[in-house]
């Protein structure tokens, strides 16, 4: 009894109304035939792709005015609506991203992302009360806007691009599921589910460009307003100055606060800075004195050909302006002016570079004993070369 309705259930099929039917007993023909229509249909599946746009088209207005197009369209619906239970559990929305949302904020503290308001100035302006006013802070913090203003740029271009292909490729998918909705059945909140899931898909592209973009603007801040990286060298014509004054007062490199505002004025430094420069150069003077002997020379020969040049211009200048010039048959002698005032000139021209005597105080004796470092012996003074050019003359 058992095996004949296993046997029954085996050879009796459900209808849909759930009334059971007995199957047809299959025959070499019907095989061959199913065979051939399943065959025919997976051809046509295939070639699909093949299809013009005109016969597309014309397949789906064949499709729509079809007679069976209800009832296709009402066994669709029965089967979305017993397995379609399962799919919305699964299609909850996701929370907004942490990281994009970090992204966005720094993006906005930084003045890259929303209304150009200046945010980086703020930036600028927090940079500059840390690390100083200044001529050259001036200048990077211009440098800085111009280059941060460039970023801000190129990103509001490139989210420009991404936002259009987002927003194209959104409208192309929504388009087509509103066409396919007139033969299978897709409800607004299916199209609404679909688009969050494109966004989705491009929001690490985004966040790409976000994160590319605050790297760059971090390098830029490190690069610009980074107070540990704001010292510069001075140019090179400060350079010269000061080293100048230093090696023409080389017995006592300690200039007075009228002598070290001048420097800054002729060099366009502060007064700092002109402090810091000869107490380091004061430090390195002594700790090698033989590495400076060669720089010591260079300033020394330099300040007697200067001195050399003065007396030259003083004495053509005696000899213009003399009221009686000696003739080439007179035995009489040519007297040069006086030494002083050969000596007086030449310290007009040089009179800022004039060593000064500076009385013994305790400034000299807190900063390691200058005078106790050996003066090279081949620094010559400007004034001894000055005074043994005019004896040569004289005599």
């Amino acid at each position: 009894m058992d095996e004949q309705s296993h046997l029954m259930q085996t050879l009796v099929g459900v209808t849909l109304t759930g009334h059971p039917v007995p199957l047809p007993v299959p025959h070499d023909g019907t095989d061959a035939r199913n065979k051939q229509d399943i065959g025919d249909i997976l051809h046509q599946i295939m070639t699909i792709t093949d299809q013009s746009l005109d016969e597309a088209q014309a397949k789906k207005h064949g499709l729509n005015c079809h007679r069976m197009k209800a009832a296709l369209f009402s066994v669709l619906c029965e089967i979305k609506e017993k397995t379609g239970l399962s799919i919305r559990g699964s299609q909850d929305e996701d929370p907004p991203d942490p990281q994009l949302m970090r992204l966005d904020n720094m993006l906005l503290a930084e003045g890259v992302s929303g209304p150009e308001k200046g945010g980086g100035a703020a930036a600028v302006a927090a940079a500059t009360a840390a690390v100083g006013v200044g001529a050259d802070n001036s200048i990077e913090h211009s440098d800085y806007r111009a280059k941060l203003s460039q970023i801000r740029q190129i990103y509001h271009t490139e989210l420009e691009k991404y936002e259009q292909a987002c927003n194209e490729f959104t409208t192309h998918v929504m388009n087509l599921l509103r066409e396919q909705s007139r033969t299978r059945p897709i409800s607004p909140k299916e199209i609404e589910r679909m688009v969050n899931i494109i966004h989705r898909k491009f929001s690490s592209i985004q966040m790409q460009l976000k994160q590319s973009t605050c790297e760059a603007v971090m390098i830029l801040r490190s690069r610009f307003l980074d107070a540990r990286r704001k010292r510069r060298n001075f140019s090179k014509q400060a350079t010269e100055i000061l080293n100048e004054y230093f090696y023409s007062h080389l017995s006592n490199p300690y200039p007075s606060e009228e002598a070290k505002e001048e420097l800054a004025k002729k060099c366009a430094i502060t007064l700092s800075q002109v402090s810091n420069w000869f107490g380091n150069k004061r430090i390195r003077y002594k700790k090698n004195i033989g590495k400076f002997q060669e720089e010591a020379n260079l300033y020394a020969a330099k300040t007697a050909v200067t001195a050399t040049q003065a007396v030259a211009a003083a004495v053509h200048n005696s000899q213009t302006n003399s009221p009686a010039t000696p003739s080439s048959g007179s035995s009489g002698s040519y007297s040069l002016p006086g030494s002083g005032d050969i000596f007086m000139s030449m310290s007009g021209l040089n009179g800022s570079y004039q060593p000064t005597q500076v009385p013994n105080t305790g400034q000299t004796q807190g900063n390691g004993g200058w005078h106790d470092a050996v003066t090279p012996s081949s620094v010559t003074s400007p004034i001894e070369g000055a005074n043994s050019i005019h004896s040569d003359t004289s005599n």
